[in-house]
């Protein structure tokens, strides 16, 4: 069980993913050691993980929804070969155990990226039927955590680690003032290492860098400061109230698309919404404390949003990557 010093540790990861242990204690007024203890134990407990990630639309990337479908006996063999790929995340095996959902990210302008992967996969994965959904904008998730993963600490506190992260756990300039990114070997080097471990220090990012332990916190302050890079975190959302997690599969008028968004991604219940192409133009992630609480929801939460045509709804079995390199 989580207690509240465990809680507002995990929030101040979301807020600061590379605050010091010295930093974090004084914002939750204990001492550094205890910081520390309370981290590994997350690390070894609640398999928390803080995990540095690259902007898609800064980074010259762009993101995209794919829905696949195979026989009972190849479906977890094709998770498996989606996972080892390192342009995925998210791979979920989900409904009956014979579909699998996953984040497949591919260079800006390539239209048909989806396809290059399906060319790629090994073919004995027994491949059946398969949706490609392009990502055209995030209401909630990414930058933005899980509300309930992210409510322990006071506005105090949340100001005590900067007061841009404060302002929205976004670090990114006005959207005037966004410009991609070019980034180097080098560079990219580092955001693969901060991706395997978001607190990795200095000279670890260094040593697959080819800089200085200098140069790489200069480049690490310059990539957040224009928003080129973020931190997140990685926990198990049952320890969170999340036991029950579905994805949600809604149809919405264009016109009233991104009301019925920014209203959903108030929802305590959804850790994720964005806007997609296809017949079912928006998607949601919900976490729920039980199938009773899951029932209320889909019934009140979503029911009650009278713009919201249909709705699909997809249980997660299993998620086999989430947005880390693999370990």
């Amino acid at each position: 069980m989580l207690d509240g010093i465990d809680r507002a540790l995990i929030h101040a990861l979301h807020i600061d993913g590379r605050a010091s242990f010295t930093q974090l204690a004084g914002v939750l007024a204990v001492s550094p050691q205890t910081v520390s203890r309370r981290y590994e134990r997350l690390r070894d407990d609640a398999a928390l993980r803080v995990v540095g990630l690259p902007d898609p639309q800064l980074t010259g990337q762009e993101q995209w929804l794919l829905r696949l479908t195979a026989g009972p006996e190849t479906a977890l063999d094709l998770a498996h070969a989606l996972v080892r790929r390192p342009d995925t995340s998210w791979v979920y095996l989900t409904g009956g155990g014979t579909e699998i959902v996953a984040v497949l990210e591919t260079p800006l302008g390539m239209a048909h990226g989806h396809s290059l992967l399906l060319r790629e996969l090994p073919p004995s994965v027994g491949l059946t039927a398969v949706s490609a959904h392009h990502l055209l904008h995030t209401y909630l998730g990414w930058r933005t955590p899980w509300r309930m993963s992210a409510n322990a600490l006071t506005a105090r506190q949340q100001r005590m680690l900067g007061a841009a992260a404060f302002a929205g756990y976004d670090g990114m300039p006005p959207p005037a003032r966004r410009r991609p990114v070019h980034l180097s070997p080098a560079d990219h080097a580092l955001m693969e290492a901060l991706r395997r471990d978001g607190r990795a220090g200095l000279g670890e990012l260094a040593s697959g860098t080819g800089w200085s332990p200098a140069t790489v916190s200069r480049r690490l302050d310059q990539l957040r400061a224009c928003g080129a890079i973020f931190f997140d975190i990685e926990i198990d959302p049952a320890l969170l109230g999340g036991s029950v997690r579905v994805l949600v599969w809604m149809a919405v008028a264009p016109a009233h698309l991104d009301e019925v968004a920014t209203t959903l991604a108030g929802h305590d219940e959804l850790a994720f919404v964005a806007h997609t192409t296809g017949p079912t133009n928006l998607v949601a992630h919900a976490l729920c404390r039980d199938t009773t609480a899951l029932y209320h929801y889909l019934t009140h939460g979503l029911g009650s949003v009278k713009a919201i045509r249909t709705l699909e709804t997809a249980p997660v079995l299993r998620t086999l990557k989430a947005v880390g390199t693999l370990r």
